[in-house]
């Protein structure tokens, strides 16, 4: 078996937008109490064990108590985001990557992942997913997505645009044995030249984009030259500074 990933767009309605938006929020403070917890723990007791990712997970259920605005969240993503804060600490303790810093609600990249639990997380039609917590929204069809899926990250980019990544399991591909042989030349008008007499033609990037390298290198012309003469203009004007030793007289009207 084999996993991979699949990135879709998805066109949440307002209320899924919320929905969305809020679990963001959960999964935030959910990471930065327990990391805060993790840090005075280790301040009040250096020798203390350190806590897995179960031991968090049971630490939920009075945090839920503390605050009950908790429950509305989607349940597996605070375990998936207990298990993000483990596996950094291990990242941190073995690779030495960076410790693990505290969430901040204006980061522009937002995430959160959802284990697949049943069928909480399936392909309705073509067009239409459901996702835990969020029931059934559009997304841009193209692919069609395996029965098996393991979790989904929902994430919203810069733009404002709303992905899901599915993790599913594909089972590995086998291809039968011909026992032919192939010789494989690499050429310039042809990318690949085959002993067969199969050629792959050469992909012309230059050619796709260049109307796009044509319309920047216009604005890079326009640029230089208004910056050209900014600078001139600005040795123009230029003019002495003077001293800040230099003090100003006062004179005193007479009586």
């Amino acid at each position: 078996m084999v996993l991979k990933g699949l990135k879709l767009r998805i066109y949440p309605d307002k209320e899924q937008k919320l929905k969305i938006k809020l679990n963001f929020g959960y999964n935030r403070f959910v990471w930065n109490q327990m990391l805060n917890m993790m840090i005075e723990r280790y301040h009040n007791n250096p020798d203390s064990s350190f806590l897995s990712a179960f031991a968090l997970n049971n630490m939920l259920k009075a945090l839920k108590i503390e605050y009950p605005w908790l429950k509305d969240a989607e349940s597996t993503s605070l375990q998936c985001t207990n298990h993000d804060l483990v596996e950094a600490y291990k990242k941190f303790f073995k690779e030495h990557t960076g410790f693990p810093k505290f969430k901040s609600k204006k980061y522009p990249k937002q995430r959160y992942q959802s284990k697949c639990v049943g069928k909480n997380i399936k392909q309705v039609n073509k067009h239409h997913v459901k996702l835990p917590k969020l029931g059934i929204m559009r997304f841009k069809a193209g692919i069609k997505i395996p029965e098996k899926i393991k979790s989904v990250t929902v994430r919203l980019s810069p733009t404002g645009k709303y992905y899901a990544v599915l993790l599913v399991e594909y089972e590995n591909q086998t291809f039968n044995k011909t026992g032919r042989q192939l010789g494989i030349d690499l050429g310039v008008a042809d990318l690949v030249i085959g002993s067969d007499g199969i050629k792959l033609s050469t992909i012309r990037f230059d050619k796709i984009l260049a109307r796009k390298k044509h319309y920047w290198e216009k604005r890079l012309a326009r640029r230089r030259l208004q910056a050209q003469k900014e600078i001139a203009w600005d040795k123009h004007i230029r003019y002495l500074i003077p001293d800040a030793s230099m003090t100003l007289k006062i004179i005193k009207k007479p009586n």
